[in-house]
């Protein structure tokens, strides 16, 4: 299938541990050891998708995480996907208008150097490390993010010409943001997306979104809760448009969300990765599992690899405080079979 689903088939997100984060330096040695890659390995994953942002680069911090997380993945047997989550001049969890990297000289070049610096301190690493240019672009029209990532790319590519680079698309690399992404003829840009549809199941009540107060518990598989309500949320137009009120989530609806993905990775044969899936704690365990099972039923279906959200807290958890998987259902759902 390629080296997505050679080597990056199932996955699992570091969330919170050098990205989103307080940058401390007993947070960054204690919240992930070496034990916690042991434990993903022996959950029968093959790969681990680390985020990182540019403030640890700077603090010093962040290679010395990134440098011991590539030692344990080698140790465990498993593969890395290095995710810049925050750069200069951008942050994802803010609106466009908030952001300069796609308009300011001085953050583009800030950002193509972070890259030429991973790519030359990497150069000697094979292919199970992958670099992620950038996660989740808000940047709805896709124009000027091509400029900056070609840069990127180039700027990679100059100092490892066989280094794998996954490259996703604008409104928060959903799925509809492929095609307005350059089509890269070389092997090496490989394509990423982030699969939460509906958001009504995977952020139900989620303090950051529209979500926050609905107070609706929606279930899944189930029949489609508050549709009324969810429409006057989301009165500026609806990214479901087969959405109605009658309408049940379940794995029927999840592959046609997937759909647009499905055919980009036809028209232009390349391979996919999802980089971040999941629901979060408040929808309950059961319709957590039960979202987890169909959703890699479907990657699985169209040979897409993919790396859930996420190992430890950030309301996403796959282990609870004790250690432990919350779910074995879960990791039976996410293991390489």
């Amino acid at each position: 299938m390629g080296i997505i689903f050679d080597k990056y088939r199932n996955g699992i997100n570091l969330g919170g541990w050098i990205s989103q984060c307080s940058y401390e330096k007993r947070h960054i040695l204690e919240f992930i050891t070496e034990a916690d890659v042991k434990k993903i390995a022996s959950w029968g994953l093959d790969h681990i998708r680390l985020p990182f942002d540019y403030h640890v680069l700077e603090n010093g911090t962040g290679y010395e995480a990134m440098d011991n997380c590539l030692k344990w993945c080698k140790n465990a047997g498993l593969n890395l996907v290095l995710d810049l989550h925050k750069a200069p001049g951008y942050s994802f969890g803010n609106n466009a208008e908030d952001n300069i990297l796609f308009s300011d000289g001085v953050s583009q070049d800030k950002f193509v150097n972070i890259w030429q610096d991973v790519a030359a301190r990497y150069k000697n690493e094979g292919d199970s490390l992958i670099f992620e240019l950038l996660n989740e672009v808000v940047d709805a029209q896709g124009d000027a993010w091509n400029k900056v990532a070609r840069k990127a790319i180039e700027a990679i590519l100059a100092i490892s010409p066989t280094r794998y680079i996954l490259l996703g698309g604008p409104n928060y690399n959903s799925v509809h943001g492929l095609e307005t992404l350059e089509i890269w003829n070389t092997e090496y840009v490989l394509y990423n997306f982030h699969f939460y549809e509906p958001m009504f199941v995977t952020h139900q009540n989620a303090r950051w979104t529209a979500l926050k107060d609905s107070g609706i518990f929606q279930p899944y598989p189930g029949k489609i809760e508050g549709f009324a309500q969810l429409e006057q949320i989301f009165a500026e137009g609806s990214q479901y448009p087969h959405m109605k009120e009658n309408t049940v989530f379940d794995i029927n609806f999840l592959e046609q969300c997937l759909s647009p993905a499905i055919e980009f990775s036809k028209r232009h044969n390349k391979e996919l990765y999802c980089g971040e899936y999941g629901v979060l704690e408040l929808a309950g365990l059961q319709g957590r599992i039960n979202y987890t099972k169909d959703t890699n039923a479907l990657f699985e279906k169209y040979g897409i690899g993919r790396a859930l959200w996420t190992y430890k807290d950030m309301d996403f958890t796959t282990v609870g405080k004790d250690g432990e998987a919350v779910s074995g259902e879960i990791i039976e759902a996410i293991r390489r079979k």
